[in-house]
Formats: structure tokens, sequence, C-alpha cells
């Protein structure tokens, strides 16, 4: 389990620190491409769309040809888009190497969700999919300490030679130790579209999915517009953004932690409304001194904090109970997951890209219409028929 574990993490890992690594170098990016900052948040956009995308590729040709394969041609392909990402002479270049990258790492995405069904059901899923999304989401707060350093000690180039070099270390321990986990005679080779009607006519699913980007689509605007808000706005230098961007950090772990723990004496689905109560009061924080045209480090650190706190109880807590009635469409069930979790965090980065960066209003009032969807999510779900879908055996 250990070794399987730190395999998927830091597989996961490449796709995460891509998302956020160059946040502290905005304004020295901006430059480079004669751009305005908040153009910028496009980035991220450009990478998470792909990056959601492909996932529906992955999810259900792993099914079909195994999860080995998979996690090496999407690598690859990463690497490809961090070469070009490296030498793209403008700012549309730029863009197109980032979708590059986000089209490879879409395979870890999938995978992390769905290599952990293949070897673990019931309480053990729980507690794998807590320790998965620990790790997921730990890499995309604590890359852009490691870029803020970077980029104050080299150029904005530097993050992007490094997540040149960790993926390809990280593509060798995918060969060289990977076992596949969905033996041949596991393999299903029905129609795609056969699949995913299978795995989308779960209403309870359904309502988990849209929980699920929901929530995650929260934490991508603020990692998205905090990096503008901290460097552009506040005027601080990148080494004090890359800090106050992993303030938030620990609320997340203690959720993730929390999560597992709570499961057990109270039920999954009491924890999952205590991450929605969070997650609510979080964006709260955050909306209402936007409303008054401000921006102020305790109230953006301090409400992102509780949103984690929510989003760290909500994440293996919802994936969970989402994949868990899909032992052989795994890989599927995985890529909605994280193809639509990552798309429309993209699709709400591109939205928030597009509104005004002078304050906090906008990044407040995306994270509470998130909140909302939360709640909505999680009442479709307890309004569902619990046994709409039956298990294949």
């Amino acid at each position: 389990m250990t070794r399987l574990l730190f395999l998927i993490i830091i597989l996961a890992a490449v796709g995460q620190m891509t998302q956020t690594m160059y946040v502290p170098s905005i304004p020295a990016m901006a430059d480079f491409f004669s751009v305005k900052s908040a153009y910028l948040q496009a980035v991220m956009a450009a990478y998470l769309i792909p990056y959601g995308l492909s996932q529906f590729i992955y999810g259900p040709l792993s099914d079909r040809v195994g999860r080995r394969p998979v996690i090496i041609a999407g690598m690859v392909i990463f690497l490809v888009g961090s070469i070009a990402a490296l030498f793209s002479p403008s700012f549309e270049w730029f863009l197109v190497a980032t979708f590059v990258q986000g089209m490879g790492t879409g395979c870890s995405g999938a995978m992390c969700r769905t290599v952990t069904r293949d070897c673990f059901d019931g309480d053990q899923l729980h507690r794998a999919n807590s320790l998965v999304s620990m790790g997921v989401i730990f890499s995309p707060l604590i890359a852009p300490v490691l870029g803020g350093y970077l980029s104050s000690a080299f150029e904005w180039q530097a993050s992007y030679w490094f997540l040149l070099i960790f993926g390809t270390l990280v593509t060798i321990a995918m060969m060289l130790k990977f076992t596949e986990t969905l033996p041949k005679e596991n393999r299903r080779h029905e129609r795609v579209w056969v699949s995913y009607r299978y795995v989308l006519g779960n209403r309870r699913f359904q309502g988990y999915v849209l929980c699920l980007i929901a929530t995650f689509a929260g934490i991508a605007v603020f990692e998205a517009a905090a990096g503008v808000l901290l460097g552009s706005v506040l005027k601080l230098d990148p080494k004090t953004v890359s800090l106050l961007f992993i303030l938030p950090l620990p609320g997340y772990l203690a959720g993730s932690w929390l999560s597992s723990v709570l499961a057990k004496q109270i039920g999954n689905t009491r924890v999952m409304y205590l991450g929605m109560l969070a997650i609510i009061a979080g964006a709260l924080a955050i909306f209402i001194p936007g409303m008054a045209g401000l921006v102020t480090v305790s109230s953006l650190i301090g409400g992102a904090f509780v949103y984690f706190i929510g989003a760290g109880v909500l994440f293996p807590a919802a994936t969970t109970a989402a994949i868990q009635p899909f032992p052989h469409h795994a890989g599927t069930a995985g890529a909605v997951l994280g193809g639509l979790q990552n798309l429309g965090a993209g699709l709400a980065t591109l939205a928030a890209s597009m509104m005004r960066s002078e304050d906090q209003y906008s990044l407040g009032a995306v994270m509470t219409v998130m909140a909302i969807l939360v709640v909505l999510s999680l009442l479709w779900v307890r309004h569902s028929n619990r046994h709409d879908t039956p298990v294949l055996v």
C-alpha cells in the first residue's frame, strides 16, 4: 500500500504542481510576454480544461488496455509540453504549450482515483483516498513556495525547468516501479458510450460529481486569483506571496484527516454536511469584504483556510461514495470525476479571469456560487434513489 500510494501521489503531484508553480512569477511573466497580469489567470484555464477533457479518454482507455500504458503515454505528452513552454516565443504559444501539458497530466488525474479503486474497498478505500487527497492538494499549494524561491534566484523559466526534471524522474519511476493494477481478465471491451451511460445513469454519482466540481472550482479560482491580488494589487514580493499562498494548506490537511476519522464515527453523509458548512463560511469570509471593494490578507487567507478545511473533508468522502459502486468501471468513473471536476475548475478560472481583479469581490462571488452548488448537489444526493444503479459482478 505504501509504495503504491507513494507512486500515485507523486504522479498526481506533477499535474498539480504544474497548475500553480508559476503563480509567484506572474508579474515577471507578464513583463516577459508584455501582457497584463490579469491575463495570466488564463494560464490556469488553458491547463485545467485539457487536463479535464483528456481524462475522458484516459479513463475508458485504461479499462481496456490497463493503467500502466496510459500513465506512461500521458507523461510523455506532458514532457513535450514542458519543453515547448520553456521555449515559447510569445504568450499565445505559451498557452498552447500549457494546453499540451494539461493533455498529458490528465492521465494522473484519472489514474489517482482509478488505481485506488482497483486495490481497495470500504474503509480502506476512504483512507487511501484521504491520503491521496492530501498529496493532491499539498503539491499545488507547496509548489508556489518553491516557484517563489526559484523565480527570485533565477528567472521565471526556472519553475518550468524544475517541472521538466521532476516529470522525467516520475516517468522513469512509473516505468520501473509501477505494477499494473488491472489484470487482463478484468479489462472491459464494451463500447465507451455504454460505460459512460452506465456510470452517469447513477443519480447519486451525478450529485457527488457536481459536489466535487464545485468544491474544486472554488479552490482553483482562489489559486488563480490569489497570486494576482497578493502580487499585483497588494504589491507583495514573490517570496511573501508564496508563503501566504500555502497558509490554507494545514486546513486542507486537517480536513482530510478528519474526513477519514469522522466517517467511522458519524457516517459519510454527516461528514459531507460538515464539510459543506465550512465551505459556505470560508466563501462568505472572502465575499463580504470584497463587496466593500477591499483586498485584505486576513480575509483572503483566513477565508481560504476555512474553505480548504471543508474541501479537505469533502474530497475523500465524496470521491469514495461516488466511485464505490463501480468496481468494474473504475477507469470510466474516475475519468468522469476527474474530467468534469477539472473542466469545471478551468471554466470557472476562465470566467474569473474576465472579471475585475482590483479587489476580492469577483473571487468571493465565484467561491460563494460554488458553495451554493455544493449545497444543491448534496440535496440532490439526499433525494436520489439509493438503488438506481446495480453493481455489476
